[in-house]
């Protein structure tokens, strides 16, 4: 019948990498067959892949639109911390409305100062390949564990590899990733570190991955809560001592600076920039361009919270559940950046692993797990953050029209229509017989 789904027999393996059965759409007399498209995209995805990281490159030899202004924070103002200025210190280039501050952890400034010894011109290069490398095992470990997660599977390893190079060619246009290598970001980095840790089995190398992100950007720390609610108690305390020696370690390099950081400017939000800019995906920036003035962390803002954690709750149930290691990592990911008062639009680089999940993971193909892969493709895809950057009137105005603060809500929506949609799609899923793969195994083939 026209539009039903047919499934067409083929033996073992196929030459397009699939073995088994293929799902087939049949249109009229016609039959589409689904992953012969893919392989037929897939067969290219090398030369895409190549062409994508080429005209990458070109950019940042052009330097079109890459001031990589955050990576000129950490270069030049670490060394502000052997002074006993790092936090008076201020970046004027670029900062027409707001002298960019270096807001991180002093343990930061003690790992970019390194940095500051080397030629702006290596460093930005360096930076950029870099960036592009951790985008690449940020996908290739996502699918990973999603092909081990699907034992049952019909796809080849070969097919995986080119998902691979597919999704990391264009991962690098999509706005979170775009604009994370256009500021020089360090968001690449430490999510392909932190997921890294989180999937390991070593509660060494778990807790490493994240005390030690934490020590640079705190937010990586509650993902501590994906150690307790799998009950891995040995990562959470690594984690905890690991970011206590990052801290012990900026007290060494500088008392003063660390003490101030910890006990006066920690809490500071306005310091890091402003709540209200579209920029800032968060909740709390949500809220507030909702109504019009920012909400703090009073009321509204723990209801805000106080849904994203129970949204959280299902959905990291669900997914430990149905041992589906990757949709537990992002449901906490996500949470964090819904909870934290800056979560500016290139931190939101978590979608990348999130969207492959929706694409390929064993939920695949449900309503609300395709709409919710189709909203994400479409926030990102379309660059909305950057039209509002536009619109608005100042980065410092939190009142707007109602149109814009409705659209200021595009990653936050995803984002908790996301752990709706692994709340739902998993909770009635049992884990697989094979353990989901860890980071060390993901880098033997």
């Amino acid at each position: 019948m026209a539009g039903s789904l047919v499934l067409l027999r083929d033996g073992n393996t196929d030459e397009n990498g699939y073995r088994g059965r293929h799902p087939g759409l049949v249109q009229g007399e016609r039959i589409v067959n689904v992953r012969a498209v893919e392989a037929r995209i897939l067969s290219v995805a090398p030369w895409l892949l190549g062409a994508s990281v080429l005209l990458h490159f070109v950019l940042v030899l052009f330097q079109t639109k890459m001031t990589m202004i955050d990576l000129m924070v950490y270069r030049d103002g670490s060394p502000s911390l052997l002074r006993g200025t790092l936090y008076d210190w201020h970046l004027t280039e670029y900062s027409q409305q707001f002298a960019l501050p270096f807001t991180y952890p002093p343990f930061a400034a003690v790992v970019f100062i390194p940095l500051s010894w080397l030629p702006w011109v290596v460093v930005r290069w360096l930076w950029q390949i870099v960036s592009v490398a951790c985008l690449w095992w940020l996908v290739r470990l996502s699918l990973r564990l999603i092909a081990r997660d699907r034992a049952d599977d019909t796809v080849t390893e070969d097919v995986w590899q080119r998902r691979a190079m597919l999704a990391t060619a264009l991962a690098l246009w999509i706005e979170p990733v775009r604009t994370t290598l256009n500021y020089g970001q360090v968001n690449l980095l430490l999510a392909a570190i932190v997921l890294a840790g989180m999937v390991s089995t070593r509660p060494v190398l778990s807790g490493l991955s994240v005390g030690l992100t934490a020590g640079i950007k705190l937010t990586p720390a509650l993902s501590g809560i994906y150690f307790l609610a799998t009950k891995r108690w040995a990562a959470a305390i690594w984690s905890a001592v690991a970011f206590a020696v990052t801290v012990g370690i900026a007290y060494l390099v500088s008392p003063t600076q660390s003490t101030l950081y910890w006990f006066h400017l920690l809490g500071q939000t306005g310091r890091i920039g402003p709540v209200g800019s579209a920029i800032n995906q968060s909740l709390r920036a949500a809220l507030s361009r909702t109504f019009g003035y920012d909400v703090g962390s009073g009321p509204i803002w723990l209801a805000g919270a106080a849904v994203a954690a129970v949204l959280l709750f299902f959905a990291l149930r669900a997914a430990i559940r149905a041992g589906d290691t990757l949709a537990g990592v992002v449901s906490v990911q996500f949470f964090t950046l819904l909870v934290s008062p800056i979560s500016w639009s290139h931190h939101w680089v978590w979608m990348v692993p999130a969207v492959l999940w929706l694409v390929y993971g064993r939920a695949a193909g449900g309503r609300l797990v395709t709409i919710t892969a189709v909203a994400w493709l479409v926030a990102v895809g379309s660059f909305v953050i950057s039209f509002l950057l536009v619109l608005q009137s100042s980065i410092w105005v939190i009142s707007r029209p109602w149109y814009a603060s409705l659209l200021g809500w595009v990653y936050p929506a995803c984002g908790l229509l996301t752990l709706v949609a692994i709340a739902v799609a998993l909770r009635r899923r049992q884990a697989p017989a094979i353990v989901p793969a860890t980071a060390e195994e993901a880098t033997a083939n």
